[in-house]
């Protein structure tokens, strides 16, 4: 059964951008995904965390994660004079807190999740991620470009020994290299320069349950101008993805921002 926890859409008429979430549940027992964008009149931050289900309290990794980025960003001065060094300051915070969720806990076991952070200020997208949890930027029903996970599979995508399509039902397809929690060692991070944004422009940061299934082609249209609102555009886009990986989705969860230039 499908089960929406939320398909949001409002506008911020200083910033004009356009923003939306969705998570479903797919075919698992509980959503282990947390998700929230936050938008201020001079910057918004799109946050997905996605729990790792192998391992205990997953759920409570990723939710503990969220809310550490999220409080360190309505507490700060916008826009962010280093927004780089935000993300690596938050990130590394959101990472010993949910470490010391498992203090106690045999390392096997320690609850984990993996991340993607997108901050939007001043006509441009800074992007950190964990994990496999991506973001795209999308143009006029095109990918303009998306984050590289910390995963196998995407070491053999850079090394041209598999497709992006071989790598869909890849063996090795869920084998994450880094995430948040665990090992108290601070976790490899990817954190970008400031991408530009033109008008029209959507950024996407989701979880693996949302981009595994469908290709960039399919993920793109959510950026299609057209008279359907953001929302509703990630809602079809989850739906797509639920149906392609059925009857073993994941919990499948997205936000999504469109930039307009006013």
């Amino acid at each position: 059964m499908v089960k929406c926890r939320s398909a949001d859409r409002t506008h911020n008429e200083k910033m004009q951008i356009e923003y939306a979430k969705v998570s479903a549940l797919g075919d698992r027992q509980d959503n282990q995904d947390r998700a929230a964008v936050i938008v201020a009149e001079d910057a918004a931050l799109m946050l997905v965390f996605d729990g790792m289900g192998g391992h205990s309290d997953g759920a409570l990794a990723a939710e503990v994660g969220l809310k550490v980025v999220q409080d360190l960003f309505t507490s700060s001065s916008l826009p962010l004079l280093d927004p780089q060094g935000f993300l690596y300051m938050a990130l590394a915070h959101a990472h010993d807190e949910v470490v010391a969720l498992g203090a106690d806990v045999a390392i096997d076991f320690r609850p984990r999740a993996t991340c993607a952070v997108c901050l939007v200020q001043e006509s441009g997208s800074f992007w950190a991620h964990i994990g496999d949890s991506r973001i795209y930027q999308l143009r006029n029903g095109a990918m303009v470009t998306r984050s590289r996970d910390h995963s196998h599979v995407e070491v053999l995508i850079q090394e041209g020994a598999i497709t992006e399509e071989e790598a869909l039902d890849h063996p090795m397809r869920n084998f994450v290299e880094c995430c948040i929690g665990g090992d108290a060692s601070v976790p490899d991070m990817s954190i970008t320069r400031m991408q530009p944004l033109a008008d029209g422009d959507v950024l996407l940061a989701c979880s693996d349950g949302l981009w595994s299934g469908i290709n960039d082609a399919e993920i793109a249209k959510l950026a299609t101008r057209s008279e359907s609102s953001l929302a509703d555009n990630l809602k079809t886009l989850s739906m797509k993805a639920l149906s392609a990986n059925a009857p073993y989705s994941d919990n499948t969860t997205g936000t999504a921002l469109r930039w307009i230039c006013g």
